[in-house]
Parts: structure tokens; C-alpha cells; sequence
């Protein structure tokens, strides 16, 4: 047995957790998928943090965390701004004692519109947001990455099946989506060889989060300028969801985000240690 897998084996066996001693990034971890990643993490030993448009949300998850004998800070900010990006990975590493181990992209909304109504500002901004944003940071970042101290360093870009299928008013989610998958192999190909870094995307289908309740329930994300994006599926049955209306998932419901976040953890994790380069699907079965 190599060194590098005695370490994997012992280290699922460790009583403090499978990320214990990891400092983690965690984008959008406000509320909703973000904020049940840092949870999970936190539980299995990693210090996170928060990062967060919202500093209230971002604040509120990182006292759950610490309340709950985890280790967590809240650095708010906004993801378009390249001067938080900065911010964010200097604050992360002095948090760390000098270390990050673990980013996830996870930060994001969508905009929709049908093709030929879709605006440069739609457009401009879900990409930015979503294949832009992660670039930036993971740039920022590079620094705790390209480094040989024998610990494991991963970067998960969060996804959908818009993405990998692409979907009807969403040309501009769509195409980000797909980007980020690019960006997971590439990441995977320069950093891989010589650092042993570790890149996968984590695609998602039908979770239970505010971009998937009925859009008449009034969520919505309030950009820098005022504009008021609203959110969610326009005309969605409100109520529990029921067997026939997800027939085209095998599991026939939608997923938790804490399922979503557990799959997350999985692909961060020892028991991942050799997949790197590749887009795991978290759908249900949907679009097998």
C-alpha cells in the first residue's frame, strides 16, 4: 500500500471527521445548498468559511456552526466584486494558519429569459457570475494550491443539468453551467500532475431550494444597482410535491439540500481521492 493511500485509509478512520484539520471556502453558503455544505462540513472537521452576498445570512450560518462546536467565519460579500474576491482568500488564509484546502463554487442565481429577450445585463451578468466568479477566485487562490506540503487540496464547481443538457429560457445558465465544466478539467489537468489537486464539478437536478419554488412566492435577489431579480419556476403547483409530477425522476421527488450537500462532502472527501476531472450528477436519476 503507497503512503498516499495508507493516509486516505487511516484518515476515514479518524474520530475528528474526514475534513478535520481542512480550512474550506464555501460561495453562497449563506442559505439553501451553500449554507448545508458548510454544516456537513464543519460536522466532519473542516473550518469553514461563509461567503456570502448577504451578511446577515452569512453571519447566521457561521454562528450555527460555532454554536454547534464547529469552526466558522462569515466573510460577506459580492462574488462580481474582484476586490472582495481578494479579500475573501486573504481572510481565509490568515483564518487557516496560512492554508486553504477547499473551495466550493457554489454561489449563484438564475436570470431567465427566452433567447431572443434575453439582455446584455442577463446575459453579462449570470456569466460573470457563474463561470467568471469561480475563475477569479480559484486565480486568487492559486497560491494555496500550487504548493507541495503533502495535504489534499480540492476545488468542487457546483453545476446543473442545465448545464449538461441545457433547458428552455435559460441560454444564459445554461451556457455558464456547461463553462464551469471546463474550467473542473482544466483545473484538473495543470494542477493535478504536480500538486495533486483535485477538480470535479457536482452537477445538480431538481433541488428543493428557492431557484426551484413557484416564482409567485416573491423570492428574489436584489443586485448592487437596485435591479430585482426574481426568482423561481413561474407557475409551479404550489403544496407537497406528489409521485406524477416528477415522473421523469426514478426516485420520483425532488432532492434536499441537504442531500445536495452530503454529495458535495462526498466528492471532497477521502472516499473520493482518486476522482478528479469528472462531473458527478446529483439528480435523482434524472437524465440517466
Amino acid at each position: 500500500m503507497s503512503s498516499r493511500i495508507g493516509q486516505v485509509a487511516g484518515h476515514l478512520n479518524y474520530p475528528k471527521g474526514m475534513l478535520e484539520g481542512q480550512v474550506a471556502i464555501i460561495t453562497g453558503s449563506g442559505q439553501g445548498i451553500g449554507a448545508e455544505t458548510a454544516k456537513v462540513f464543519a460536522k466532519e472537521g473542516a473550518k469553514v468559511v461563509v461567503s456570502d452576498i448577504d451578511g446577515t445570512k452569512a453571519d447566521k450560518t457561521a454562528k450555527e456552526i460555532n454554536a454547534a462546536g464547529g469552526s466558522a467565519i462569515a466573510v460577506a460579500g459580492d462574488m462580481l466584486d474582484d476586490k472582495y474576491l481578494v479579500e475573501l482568500v486573504k481572510k481565509t488564509a490568515e483564518f487557516g494558519n496560512g492554508k486553504i484546502h477547499i473551495i466550493v463554487n457554489n454561489a449563484g442565481y438564475t436570470w431567465d429569459g427566452v433567447i431572443h429577450k434575453t439582455t446584455d445585463k442577463q446575459w453579462d451578468t449570470i456569466l460573470a457570475l457563474h463561470c467568471g466568479a469561480p475563475f477569479k477566485l480559484i486565480r486568487a487562490a492559486a497560491p494555496y494550491f500550487r504548493v507541495k506540503d503533502g495535504e489534499v487540496r480540492n476545488i468542487i464547481n457546483i453545476s446543473s443539468t442545465s448545464g449538461l443538457h441545457g433547458n428552455a429560457g435559460q441560454a444564459n445558465y445554461a451556457l455558464a453551467k456547461a463553462g464551469v465544466v471546463g474550467l473542473t478539467k482544466t483545473i484538473a489537468k495543470e494542477w493535478g500532475p504536480a500538486f495533486g489537486v483535485r477538480a470535479n464539478t457536482v452537477a445538480f437536478g431538481y433541488i428543493l431550494t428557492r431557484l426551484t419554488g413557484a416564482k409567485e412566492a416573491g423570492e428574489a435577489v436584489t443586485l448592487p444597482d437596485g435591479t430585482k431579480v426574481a426568482l423561481g419556476i413561474p407557475g409551479k403547483p404550489t403544496g407537497p410535491p406528489k409521485a406524477e409530477d416528477n415522473a421523469d425522476i426514478p426516485l420520483r421527488r425532488p432532492g434536499t439540500a441537504t442531500e445536495a450537500a452530503l454529495a458535495v462532502l462526498a466528492v471532497a472527501s477521502p472516499l473520493f481521492g482518486y476522482v478528479t476531472g469528472q462531473t458527478i450528477s446529483v439528480t435523482g436519476g434524472r437524465n440517466i
